[in-house]
């Protein structure tokens, strides 16, 4: 099959320019001004840009927490993302305490074979660093799981200790591997939870006040400082304070490898939204917690100067029901929020057309560095002979409301109900197949493809 996108202006992470993409296969043949070739189809994109398909580094399908699992399993989650220009996502495979490393892959493996719409990869979650786990690292590695989280937060759950993190890091130093990190306190916050409930003081917003922005920086600087040690790089998964920027900042002056992702919900949403009435707070219960507005302006000067290098979304959304299990003390209510479908619009909206963000850097930070830095670029991420065909025409122009309405995610809320937008995803290819059409899902489960990933460079 050889289809022609025409008359649209592509946009990269380096240029802007009026052109074609000329897609045989699954992957782009040409890219350039007026393209003429016999073709099977054509598809007119004029007055819209042609991006290269989103990659999404932190998402959490079909996830157990307790006696929950996250709303979307890998069907619905990855139609979400098609239909939000996400041609990619990366998921986390959680290790069980005392069990191998390959255990978790192969049951995140059967939850998303033959579901996944589009294309995907694991991270694995440590969260026991028993004996056999630094050598089946090595392992996964060379079967191309190239990044690995631990937790600092959680305690008798997914924390580990600072011994234990350094292990992981050390290890990681020699095998290729990139090392992600949720960094808040957790002992100092379980205190501070458990205060607070034997208190009474178990409202939605008391899950912000226990989880304060000095323990998120508090930890930053101490997972640098572990990484350092260790000669190893690290990546910060969602930064929501400016101490915690500053504090990479400083570290990659002195030429550490610290890169840092923020999430849209820590740019658009602030801790007012605890004090919604009734349960609808709930809804907003994630960790970190969502910070007061002044934190906003530093993470969007971060994300334009390079400072923070990916928006991805942490999409762990739990139904209204499942958070209501927290009425009565908020350290019940699942922690998550929706998110998959709703990075383009929300990023070109109050990045691009704010001129916070240029349109190149836009697409850097939702597709382009998330390949880079996880071992997927160029193959990914970008628009460019020989990478594969997944591309998005995005219109600049159309206005949409966001609404549990409207969207594809299995959850019965939003995030950001009634917010208006400009910018919508008309078509989305996957290597070279029409998986989104006029915004309708027209791919199938089951169509996306595992990735194996190169190490970190």
């Amino acid at each position: 099959m050889r289809t022609l996108l025409a008359n649209g202006t592509v946009v990269t992470a380096t240029e802007v320019a009026a052109a074609d993409v000329l897609v045989e296969g699954e992957r782009v043949a040409a890219v350039g001004p007026a393209l003429s070739s016999a073709v099977d189809r054509i598809i007119d994109v004029g007055g819209c840009y042609l991006l290269p398909g989103a990659v999404d580094a932190h998402t959490h399908l079909d996830l157990p927490v307790g006696d929950v699992v996250s709303a979307d399993d890998f069907a619905s989650g990855t139609i979400a993302a098609a239909c939000g220009g996400t041609t990619t996502i990366i998921d986390f495979a959680t290790q069980q305490r005392g069990g191998a490393l390959g255990e978790a892959l192969d049951a995140w493996h059967r939850r998303a074979r033959d579901k996944a719409a589009v294309d995907y990869g694991f991270h694995v979650t440590v969260c026991d660093v028993h004996a056999g786990v630094l050598d089946e690292m090595d392992a996964l590695v060379l079967e191309g799981i190239t990044s690995f989280k631990v937790f600092m937060a959680y305690p008798d759950r997914l924390q580990l200790d600072d011994a234990g993190i350094y292990r992981i890091l050390r290890r990681s130093a020699g095998n290729g591997a990139l090392v992600q990190v949720h960094a808040e306190n957790g002992t100092v916050i379980d205190l501070l939870v458990r205060e607070a409930v034997a208190a009474g003081r178990t409202a939605p917003r008391f899950h912000a006040e226990t989880r304060p922005p000095v323990l998120e920086e508090e930890a930053v600087r101490r997972a640098i400082a572990l990484a350092e040690l260790a000669g190893a790089p690290l990546y910060v998964v969602h930064v929501s304070t400016a101490g915690a920027v500053d504090a990479m900042s400083a570290a990659r002056a002195r030429h550490l490898r610290i890169y840092g992702e923020t999430c849209p919900q820590y740019l658009f949403l602030s801790e007012e939204a605890y004090e919604a009435p009734g349960l609808e707070g709930a809804r907003f219960v994630m960790s970190p917690p969502l910070r007061p507005a002044s934190m906003q302006p530093r993470l969007w000067e971060a994300l334009a100067r390079g400072e923070l290098q990916v928006v991805a979304t942490d999409h762990c959304p739990f139904s209204e029901a499942d958070k209501a299990r927290g009425e009565h003390d908020f350290s019940r209510i699942p922690s998550g929020g929706p998110g998959i479908e709703t990075r383009l619009p929300l990023l070109f909206e109050g990045g691009v057309r704010t001129g916070r963000l240029s349109l190149t850097r836009f697409v850097d930070v939702v597709a382009t560095e998330p390949a880079r830095i996880f071992g997927l670029y160029p193959r990914k991420g970008t628009v460019a002979v020989g990478s594969d065909a997944d591309l998005v025409v995005f219109d600049p122009r159309a206005r949409q409301t966001l609404s549990a309405d409207t969207h594809h995610m299995r959850v019965d809320y939003s995030l950001y109900e009634g917010m208006e937008v400009t910018g919508v995803v008309r078509t989305v290819l996957l290597r070279g197949e029409v998986i989104v059409d006029q915004g309708r899902f027209v791919g199938r489960a089951g169509g996306g493809r595992f990735l194996p990933r190169a190490p970190h460079h």
